[in-house]
């Protein structure tokens, strides 16, 4: 039988398949806290844009009492009111009778606070917390909470979950007599073969979309190589020709972002997209329980046996002496 009749009838005998999955195990591991973290703030932030909306407090409106305090006495308020802090930035509202935002820092740390326009009355933060709740999530999805360092880390990540997918879609072929077997989820068999269909079945039919969040993720961090194949196609308009239609490749360029989020089309996809998010959580918990099955448990059971041989061997040696 050759290679390739072996690959499709008994997989588990060829070494290429055994070398992928030593490659997806230990990638699966190195990646865990990544996944885990990429998963549960991409489902988390799926709905942020009307979040967002909902969240966001109308604009703080005074009634006219006296005459609007100037600059430096808005200032001088909000020094009064956190003396530890420095004034960075005074936004003043819109309408004259509208609440002042001021931002404070403090070493790394900052305040963002509104102001009474009439009397200097600190009012409330700003932002709400659910907003900076939404934002730190965001924030952890795409920049790992570190900038661009952790952007571009971040773009790693998506690269290694691709190799992750493609390894993962390479063992799971069972072969050609059993591949349909490997698509359903025996609720009767035992836990440990529960477990696995579990992960058989769920990386099987989400394949295609972890393999999509992958790539999308690799593009949006890494765009140029993406941005220049696209404009070896079709024009793509330069961002100041505001004024000019939206070509062709401008709208390619958004499809990445449009398929990673999913807040394109409405809450069914997104709905869709939180549940499909949470899979990879699955897929690593799963994953960890069949490493320890296989790997740790068997190693624990076999430990005390090792050390009772080895303390049989070091009595005989000192009954010879």
């Amino acid at each position: 039988m050759t290679v390739g009749e072996r690959w499709v009838r008994r997989p588990q005998s060829v070494w290429l398949r055994k070398a992928v999955f030593q490659v997806h195990l230990w990638a699966g591991l190195i990646l865990g806290l990544y996944v885990l973290a990429i998963s549960v703030s991409g489902s988390a932030i799926v709905y942020r844009n009307a979040l967002f909306k909902k969240l966001s407090n109308p604009p703080k409106l005074f009634e006219p009492s006296g005459a609007l305090l100037t600059h430096d006495q808005i200032k001088r308020a909000a020094q009064r009111a956190y003396p530890d802090y420095v004034v960075a930035y005074i936004w003043p509202g819109r309408k004259p009778n509208q609440a002042v935002e001021i931002w404070m820092r403090r070493g790394n740390k900052q305040k963002q606070r509104l102001f009474n326009p009439y009397t200097g009355a600190d009012v409330g933060p700003s932002v709400p917390e659910g907003i900076k709740v939404i934002s730190w999530l965001a924030d952890l999805h795409i920049n790992l909470l570190a900038g661009k360092p952790g952007r571009a880390i971040n773009g790693i990540g998506a690269g290694f979950l691709t190799l992750l997918c493609l390894t993962g879609a390479v063992i799971w072929w069972p072969g050609i007599d059993s591949w349909r077997r490997s698509l359903r989820i025996d609720r009767r068999a035992n836990w440990k073969r529960f477990n696995w269909d579990l992960h058989s079945a769920f990386g099987a039919w989400t394949f295609l979309f972890i393999f999509m969040w992958g790539i999308t993720g690799v593009v949006l961090v890494f765009p140029i190589p993406f941005q220049n194949l696209v404009a070896h196609f079709t024009p793509i308009n330069q961002p100041f020709y505001r004024r000019q239609p939206v070509a062709i490749g401008d709208k390619i360029l958004r499809w990445p972002a449009y398929l990673h989020f999913g807040n394109r089309w409405g809450w069914p996809l997104e709905t869709l997209w939180v549940i499909l998010g949470l899979v990879p959580v699955l897929l690593l918990v799963t994953g960890v329980i069949m490493w320890w099955n296989r790997v740790l448990s068997p190693a624990l059971k076999r430990r005390p046996e090792r050390e009772a041989i080895a303390a049989q061997t070091t009595t005989a040696v000192e009954v010879r002496l």
